[in-house]
């Protein structure tokens, strides 16, 4: 069975094989079991299973069972960009971090997939700045996890309901909101592109506080995603 995938966390098992965790297009988050990745003689290598790697896999897939097994792969983008830019590799990192941490269902879902094949490969191949992109990645998959923001018409919003996930004029009766300068800025953000975002003039520190803001949306929304450790790198690089 053919399907590509995308790496999310590998695992050593044993002395020579790993468990790979990959996010397939045809039928969601699988574990697959990976013998002789250190053996010089092997056609499948480790380098493969490396974090948000794209793939093309035939795979044996058992059904009942936890693991399955790979019979073909190759790598279906290599990434460019992803792997010499450092700020594009703290970003893939952040990116990495948020997805492992939100995607962990075994259900297919193929406009998901394609969505993140697209960003993952816009990011590789684009000559733009990117230092918009987290803010806007965070927007668009919320859509597919389920709690993309209502955006009020108009221009005079004034709070983001984390609760509600609304930009609204009025403010929330709960404390969950935010206000001031930053809440425009992130509505512009969470109707913009990858291919326009690099056109929104966001000073370093609104965008630290609307990724922080964005950060603590999803938290209100995953209770069980914790923190995120590939922030604070990401700011540093991104200063």
């Amino acid at each position: 069975m053919n399907t590509r995938g995308i790496v999310f966390q590998s695992f050593k098992y044993a002395e020579s094989a790993i468990i790979v965790k990959i996010y397939t297009e045809q039928w969601g988050l699988l574990s697959f079991i990976v013998r002789g990745v250190k053996n010089k003689k092997s056609t499948v290598k480790l380098a493969y299973f490396q974090p948000l790697s794209i793939l093309d896999l035939v795979i044996n897939r058992r059904e009942g069972k936890e693991l399955h097994q790979i019979k073909e792969i190759k790598v279906l983008h290599a990434y460019s960009d992803l792997v010499t830019d450092p700020i594009k590799q703290s970003l893939l990192f952040f990116l990495y971090e948020i997805l492992i941490k939100t995607l962990k269902e075994e259900t297919p879902d193929k406009p998901l997939f394609e969505w993140l094949f697209n960003a993952l490969t816009w990011l590789d191949l684009t000559e733009e700045k990117v230092i918009n992109y987290h803010p806007v990645f965070l927007f668009q998959l919320s859509r597919f996890l389920g709690f993309y923001p209502k955006f009020s018409n108009g221009n005079e919003i004034q709070y983001f309901d984390l609760q509600e996930g609304i930009f609204q004029v009025h403010q929330p009766e709960h404390p969950n909101f935010v206000s001031g300068e930053i809440v425009k800025q992130m509505a512009l953000l969470g109707t913009t592109t990858f291919e326009d975002c690099h056109t929104l003039k966001i000073g370093n520190t609104n965008r630290r506080k609307i990724v922080n803001v964005l950060v603590q949306y999803y938290q209100l929304h995953m209770p069980n995603m914790h923190q995120i450790h590939s922030l604070e790198v990401l700011k540093s690089m991104l200063e």
